[in-house]
C-alpha cells in the first residue's frame, strides 16, 4: 500500500449517514418481507383455506423471487449500475408491497410475494456492494454490519406488526406496512449519486471524480480514485471459472458448506413458520404465539450486537464453538420436550428453547459465516464469490 493509500480522506458525515440509512433500510426490507409470512400465513391460510402443500408453496414464493433476483441482479448491476438497480428494487418492492393486500387469491399473492423476492435479491447482492464503493475505506465494513444488522431488525419489525395487526386478523395489513419502508428506501436512494467504482470502470472518469467531490475534498477525490484504480489493477477475473481454479477450490468448498448449513440448522423453520410451532407446543392463541415469535426476532436482534462486539476480539472459531454447540442442546431439548409430551409446560420450554438456540445462532453462524466468506477466499475473489453465495 502506497502512503497516499493510506492516509484517511475527508468524507462529509451526512453523507455518511444517508448511505448509512440506505444500508439499513435495504435489510429491513430483507428481513420484513423475508419474516412478515410467518404471522400472516395464519390468517392468509383460513382465509383462502390453503392446505399445507400451498402454504408451503406461498412460503417459497419469496424464496424462489430471491433466487432469481440474486442470480441476474449482479449481472444487472453491472450493466445499468448499482443506484439504477436498486431504483427498480425499490419499484418491485413497492409494486410487491400494494399488490400483496389486495390479491383477491393465493395466485395473486404468489405472484406479489415473487416480485418481493426478486426485489430481496436485487437488493441483497447490491446494496452492500454500493455502500462499499460510496463509502471511504475506514467506513465500509460498519456499513456492510450495519446491513447484516438491520436485516435483523426487520425481522423483528415483521413479527412485531403481525403481532399488532393479529388482534383483528388483518393480515392485509400486514403485507402493506412493507410500504412504508419501500417508499423511504426509493426516497432515500433518488438523493445519492452513482457508485463511482461504477462509472470508472464504464470509463465515465469525469463523472467519477465529480460524484467523489460531492462528498469529499479534492485531495479526498485523489485517494479515492487512486483507491479504485489500484484495487481494479489488482482484482481477479470475476468469471465462474476464477472460483474453479486450484487455488480458490478449497475456500469455495468451505463457503458454500457454510451456505448450505445455515438453512440446515432450522432458522428458516423458524422465520417461516414460528408462530405454528409455538401453536403445536401447546400456545393456544394466535395473538401468543405470534408474541412468541417476536421475542425470539428480539432476542436475534440483541444477540447480532453480541457478534458484532466479538467476533474481533474473541475470534470466529470459539464463537462457531460455543453458538453451534448451544444450538444442537436447544435442539436436542426441544425435540425431547416435543417426545415426551410435558402438556402445558411444554408452550413456555418450548420458547425457552428457541430463545437460546436464535441467541447461539445470531452471535455464530448467522453472521459469521458471510465474514468467513470473505475472509476464506483470496483477496480478488471474494466481492466475486460473496455475490455469487448470497
Amino acid at each position: 500500500m502506497n502512503q497516499q493509500a493510506a492516509v484517511q480522506p475527508y468524507v462529509n458525515q451526512a453523507f455518511i449517514r444517508r448511505v448509512s440509512f440506505i444500508a439499513g433500510l435495504g435489510g429491513i426490507l430483507y428481513g420484513f418481507d423475508m419474516g412478515v409470512i410467518a404471522a400472516a400465513l395464519i390468517y392468509v391460510r383460513d382465509s383462502f383455506h390453503l392446505s399445507t402443500v400451498m402454504q408451503e408453496v406461498l412460503v417459497i414464493a419469496v424464496l424462489i423471487g430471491v433466487m432469481i433476483g440474486a442470480l441476474v441482479g449482479g449481472t444487472i448491476a453491472d450493466r445499468i449500475g448499482r443506484r439504477q438497480t436498486l431504483i427498480w428494487g425499490a419499484v418491485l418492492f413497492i409494486v410487491g408491497s400494494i399488490l400483496a393486500p389486495l390479491s383477491p387469491n393465493v395466485y395473486v399473492l404468489f405472484v406479489a410475494r415473487g416480485l418481493l423476492g426478486i426485489a430481496v435479491g436485487f437488493t441483497s447482492v447490491t446494496a452492500p456492494v454500493y455502500v462499499s464503493e460510496l463509502a471511504p475505506p475506514q467506513s465500509r465494513g460498519m456499513l456492510i454490519g450495519l446491513y447484516q444488522f438491520a436485516l435483523t431488525l426487520g425481522i423483528a419489525l415483521a413479527d412485531l406488526v403481525g403481532y399488532w395487526f393479529a388482534a383483528s386478523q388483518g393480515w392485509r395489513w400486514m403485507f402493506g406496512f412493507g410500504l412504508i419502508p419501500a417508499v423511504f428506501f426509493l426516497f432515500m436512494v433518488l438523493t445519492v449519486p452513482e457508485s463511482p467504482r461504477w462509472l470508472f470502470v464504464q470509463n465515465r472518469l469525469a463523472e467519477a471524480e465529480s460524484v467523489l467531490k460531492s462528498y469529499t475534498d479534492e485531495a479526498g477525490a485523489s485517494l479515492l480514485l487512486e483507491d479504485i484504480r489500484v484495487s481494479l489493477m489488482t482484482k481477479m477475473e470475476r468469471r465462474w471459472s476464477a472460483l474453479w481454479s486450484p487455488a480458490v477450490r478449497g475456500s469455495l468448498f468451505i463457503a458454500i458448506g457454510f451456505m448450505v448449513l445455515i438453512p440446515a440448522t432450522g432458522i428458516n423453520a423458524i422465520l417461516y413458520y414460528g408462530p405454528q410451532i409455538f401453536s403445536l407446543a401447546g400456545i393456544s392463541s394466535n395473538k401468543s404465539a405470534i408474541f412468541a415469535t417476536l421475542l425470539v426476532a428480539v432476542t436475534n436482534v440483541l444477540a447480532t450486537v453480541i457478534a458484532l462486539v466479538l467476533v474481533d476480539r474473541v475470534g470466529r472459531k470459539p464463537l462457531l464453538y460455543v453458538g453451534i454447540g448451544g444450538m444442537t442442546a436447544a435442539l436436542l431439548v426441544l425435540s425431547y420436550c416435543f417426545h415426551a409430551d410435558l402438556g402445558p409446560s411444554l408452550g413456555k420450554i418450548a420458547t425457552a428453547c428457541l430463545m437460546f438456540f436464535i441467541t447461539c445462532y445470531a452471535f455464530s453462524i448467522g453472521p459469521i459465516a458471510w465474514i468467513l466468506v470473505s475472509e476464506v477466499f483470496p483477496c480478488g475473489c471474494a466481492a466475486a464469490a460473496s455475490l455469487r453465495l448470497r
